[in-house]
């Protein structure tokens, strides 16, 4: 089967086509991005701005013609925090199914949570033991964790890497809003760590997203080009030994970084504080990167219920 499967999220609206079916990995056949940038799109009021809702529609019409010309028959659509928080949620959407006749729906962070938790499980496999995965978007943190497919623990916080960035930033970075920031990530963090220390550390601690890729690029793991298969891991010295140089340096200078595209530079220093922040509070000594996030969990999801139903 052929699926679309169409992600809005807070930096990016990322159209995937992929080949699957039960008890196969996805495989992907087509790609379309656009920065859509939706968490810095937002009015003081916190609803999406007409330039947001725009773009976004656009490149949900894009996505529809896309996946229609590469035969897709069914298209899944998603939104994540910057959607789901801005007080025009539906305004939104019903603008976007009026305009291209697309549906999306709306992942509760708990979901994004436990949908990123199903697809590194099935990377990893069995043998990963009591699992622990962390995700940084543009619009929110995402922690989860257990022994199973499913998480005992998953939640959301506010923590992405363009919220920080719009919301909590100035320029210049002066010394006592970065402790703010530092000291504000921590306790928010911390407040829940209960929910994934109580069920005994993790036997592999694992991350997902644009952030932590870049991330750990900075750190030393090998580029994109070398595929998904080569093993890559944020190691927590390293990363803390890079922290404090992030800060100094200029948006032309994180740009020029490796892994760090212009778009995403002034987000570097908030989602480098973020990661610290998760591997020292959960002790983690390194986290390890993988490939499959969101996207791969809402397809293995789709093709379990589709599995279902096949043998009901």
């Amino acid at each position: 089967m052929r699926l679309g499967v169409l992600d809005i999220g807070s930096n990016t609206g990322h159209l995937l086509v992929v080949d699957a079916h039960g008890g196969a990995a996805p495989l992907p056949a087509f790609s379309i991005k656009e920065p859509l940038r939706l968490a810095e799109h937002l009015d003081s009021d916190g609803a999406v701005t007409p330039t947001g809702i725009s773009a976004l529609t656009e490149f949900a019409a894009t996505a529809v013609r896309a996946a229609e010309d590469k035969g897709c028959e069914e298209m899944l659509g998603f939104a994540t925090s910057a959607v789901r928080d801005a007080v025009n949620t539906d305004a939104v959407l019903d603008r976007v199914r009026e305009r291209t006749g697309v549906a999306i729906s709306v992942l509760s962070g708990e979901d994004e949570a436990r949908l990123t938790f199903l697809a590194v499980r099935r990377w990893f496999g069995w043998s990963a033991g009591r699992l622990a995965v962390f995700d940084i978007g543009g619009g929110s943190l995402e922690i989860a964790a257990g022994p199973d497919e499913a998480p005992d623990a998953a939640w959301s916080l506010p923590l992405g890497a363009a919220r920080l960035a719009r919301s909590r930033l100035g320029s210049p970075l002066d010394e006592g809003s970065l402790r703010d920031l530092r000291r504000s990530i921590r306790a928010q963090i911390a407040h829940d760590a209960g929910h994934l220390l109580r069920g005994g550390s993790p036997d592999r601690a694992a991350a997902t997203s644009k952030t932590f890729r870049s991330l750990a690029r900075i750190c030393g793991a090998a580029p994109s080009a070398e595929g998904p298969l080569v093993r890559r891991v944020l190691p927590r010295e390293e990363l803390r030994n890079w922290v404090a140089k992030l800060i100094d340096m200029s948006l032309e200078e994180l740009s020029g970084l490796p892994g760090v595209s212009s778009s995403r530079a002034h987000q570097i220093v908030p989602g480098a504080l973020v990661a610290e922040a998760c591997m020292d509070i959960f002790e983690l000594p390194e986290l390890e990167l993988c490939p499959w996030a969101l996207r791969e969990g809402v397809i293995l999801e789709r093709f379990d219920q589709m599995s279902v139903i096949g043998q009901s």
